[in-house]
């Protein structure tokens, strides 16, 4: 088998972890934090945030598997199954199918962290995190992307239950009260990233559905007068078979405006679930229009920290920070830790096929 062309350009930062599910208290006392998955950045008051998942689950006892949920009422209740019964598929970390219903092994919500370096990141008393609410985050909330458009935060995250997956939104000017606008994507549908302003006086996301029949895990663009309704939806980007985005495919954080146009750095994996990042260089006038999608990934996982952990093999960003040609990247890797790693916009933009 033919070995993939390397042309990783990220400049990882040499604190790689930043944080661990150990740097952090679990929401109670009744469950561990098995891992942080990558997160929504953004500044506010002069510091750098991180919006992460935090995926939980109760200890593990012997001869039994257990998970949380939220019930009817709101409260999370704890489900055991007996490894013996054979109505149970437990062969995957993520993914827990029973009587051909499937639950998560995690129930995740999201919580804040903060820090004046972007490198050294604690967790401020006094914050507010953000969790599961009702039927349709029975499982969980999770991956969330933060744009801010004149001073108030869009937060667009998946909501996640047994009616299926699909992209919630939340809007806040202060990270103190919390606007939740509900569902603005059915299932199935998730990695939505809000554009940081208008064009042509339309707000537009990225977004991908999926289809297990016909189609696939495609990015998707969609545009809105106000955020909450979205129509005229066209694919951007396929799958393509063969390639290290071969499986699937799906937006990052909001682009970046750039002279030459709207760049996307994007999650790509292929059929042995290796996930890795590339770009999209989309029209700064009609962003439906792909000017240039990178051929190798711009980073893959190859430190010991993105090989290895709860699901090993991946890189995979929500959020970013730019400041000129600079974008501070922070990434999940190995859905286990939260690392950082820098890119030069113009050596991303030097990279595509334009």
């Amino acid at each position: 088998m033919q070995q993939p062309t390397v042309l990783d350009i990220a400049k990882r930062l040499d604190q790689n972890p930043l944080i661990r599910p150990r740097d952090l208290k679990p929401s109670s006392a009744a469950m561990t934090i098995e891992c942080l998955l990558n997160p929504g950045v953004f500044r506010f008051q002069n510091k750098i945030w991180l919006l992460l998942r935090v995926a939980e689950r109760p200890e593990q006892t012997e001869g039994q598997v257990s998970f949380p949920i939220y019930n009817d009422k709101g409260a999370i209740e704890i489900l055991r199954f007996d490894k013996t019964d054979l109505n149970l598929d437990f062969t995957d970390p993520r993914i827990i199918r029973y009587k051909s219903k499937d639950y998560l092994t995690t129930l995740s919500h999201l919580r804040l962290v903060c820090s004046d370096d972007g490198k050294s990141f604690q967790e401020p008393p006094g914050c507010q995190s953000i969790f599961g609410k009702d039927a349709l985050e029975a499982y969980g909330i999770e991956d969330c992307r933060v744009t801010e458009i004149a001073g108030t935060y869009h937060l667009t995250y998946t909501m996640v239950s047994h009616l299926g997956v699909g992209v919630g939104l939340i809007q806040t000017r202060d990270w103190k009260n919390f606007d939740r606008k509900g569902m603005i994507f059915p299932p199935h549908n998730k990695d939505c990233a809000i554009f940081s302003e208008k064009i042509e006086g339309k707000y537009y996301a990225l977004h991908r559905p999926s289809s297990p029949q016909l189609g696939g895990n495609y990015i998707w663009l969609a545009e809105s007068p106000d955020l909450l309704h979205w129509g005229n939806h066209k694919c951007i980007a396929a799958t393509r078979p063969g390639m290290w985005d071969g499986t699937r495919v799906g937006a990052g954080a909001a682009p970046i405006k750039t002279s030459k146009g709207w760049l996307e750095i994007y999650h790509g994996a292929n059929a042995d679930h290796r996930y890795c990042l590339g770009a999209l260089l989309l029209d700064l006038h009609d962003p439906s229009k792909v000017l240039a999608r990178s051929e190798h990934p711009i980073m893959e996982p190859t430190a010991d920290y993105e090989l290895t952990g709860f699901f090993g093999n991946v890189v995979f960003t929500n959020g970013h920070i730019v400041e000129g040609d600079t974008i501070h990247m922070y990434y999940g890797a190995s859905d286990e830790v939260i690392c950082g790693a820098e890119f030069s916009i113009k050596e991303i933009l030097n990279s595509l096929p334009l």
